[in-house]
């Protein structure tokens, strides 16, 4: 495998750009996505030398878009995968300041950001950009955003695999064998980040959920909350969209003649099993995070459901003891009614025991009744 690293420098471009790919191998060239667009004529000029087909306009400009979904189209000479990777933790820092920087200069960052209690770092995570493929037969084209770690690293280990390799056969066991086969294994690292993220937004709607279920629960982030539900769905609009493109390829990739793949028949029948090996782990891999966002989802819909259901029952309890002391009193007011009447001749009036006889029967009353609705467990005491 050749790398040629693009630069704004475009006579160390020129030059390094092989008259061919080497005879067992392939090149590869990565942009970087500011500089892509005022250096597509060379870009335009490698696809036409080592591809043999220039490429689509339509197609540069789906590689130059970074707001671009995952996305998979093909040519007779090449395939193009655009695939939306997770924002790194430096990539989001740098762009909540620069949306920052922006409301500050339009006048509307007078009042500093009131972030809700709770957070959603894990949530501000859920943030991804574009990495467009251009796959021919023995050249890949890879547009990047800037300081894209996964061109870096996976430069970084096929130098490390081919330097510290004990021969030869190891070296190139270790490296890609096609373009196809390196587009699959960095298009897997950036799935896995996405596996890796699960921790994090797992261990946040945890920490929620314990405060919505704890006993007279005061839970005031709502909006966090929400913004957590919204930042799931996008999540899983976004790995839909990969899950398609990558089916997409995986269809591709299984009806491509075996010779695209090698000249041997068995060495063909190898790698084209291998490459279906790797898109049928990136798919599944998709899945899982998938599976994982609606679980997580499904999950705070149901704690949510539980916490209101908490708060109408404990209201419920509340009703049912005031309604039962309600109760209670009731037959007195209407003793101390019927007896505060404006009549000269009433019962037990003028008599010198009267208002300890009336006071004693309802104190009377109120322990009947009282046992009557304890027993009942209206008046009962619920956990809350």
């Amino acid at each position: 495998m050749q790398i040629v690293e693009f630069t704004a420098d475009s006579l160390r471009f020129s030059d390094a750009l092989p008259a061919q790919p080497p005879a067992d191998g392939f090149v590869w060239i990565f942009f970087d996505r500011d500089e892509f667009e005022s250096h597509q004529s060379l870009m335009q000029q490698a696809a036409q030398k080592i591809g043999g087909s220039a490429l689509l306009d339509l197609h540069c400009q789906d590689l130059g878009n970074a707001a671009h979904p995952s996305h998979y189209d093909f040519t007779s000479i090449y395939d193009l995968i655009i695939f939306r990777r997770l924002a790194t933790q430096v990539e989001t820092r740098a762009e909540a300041e620069h949306e920052a920087a922006v409301e500050a200069y339009h006048g509307q960052g007078g009042q500093p950001r009131i972030k809700p209690r709770g957070g959603l770092a894990a949530f501000n995570r859920i943030s991804s950009r574009a990495v467009g493929f251009v796959v021919f037969d023995r050249l890949l084209i890879s547009v990047h955003p800037r300081g894209c770690y996964t061109a870096k690293s996976f430069i970084e280990r096929s130098l490390t695999d081919a330097k510290f390799s004990v021969d030869a056969v190891s070296a190139r066991s270790r490296i890609p064998s096609s373009p196809a086969d390196l587009v699959l294994r960095m298009v897997n690292a950036m799935v896995d980040s996405y596996l890796d993220v699960r921790k994090e937004l797992t261990t946040q709607l945890e920490h929620w959920q314990g405060e919505l279920l704890k006993p007279n629960s005061r839970f005031i982030n709502w909006g966090s909350l929400m913004g957590a539900r919204s930042q799931l769905h996008v999540l899983e609009d976004l790995c839909d969209e990969q899950h398609d493109a990558m089916q997409e390829w995986l269809d591709s990739l299984r009806e491509q003649p075996m010779s695209s793949f090698a000249a041997d028949a068995q060495l063909a029948q190898s790698r084209r099993d291998q490459m279906v090996a790797r898109a049928r782990d990136v798919i599944e891999h998709i899945q899982r995070v998938v599976h994982h966002a609606r679980r997580l989802e499904q999950s705070a819909e149901t704690v949510v459901q539980i916490h209101f259901s908490a708060q109408s029952n404990r209201t419920n309890s509340i009703m049912r003891t005031l309604t039962a002391l309600t109760a209670i009193f009731l037959p007195l007011n209407l003793i101390t009614g019927f007896f505060g009447m404006n009549f000269e001749f009433l019962p037990l009036i003028h008599t010198r025991y009267g208002f300890w006889w009336i006071f004693g029967f309802m104190i009377v009353l109120i322990i009947a009744v009282g046992t009557v609705f304890w027993r009942k467990q209206y008046l009962a005491r619920t956990a809350r």
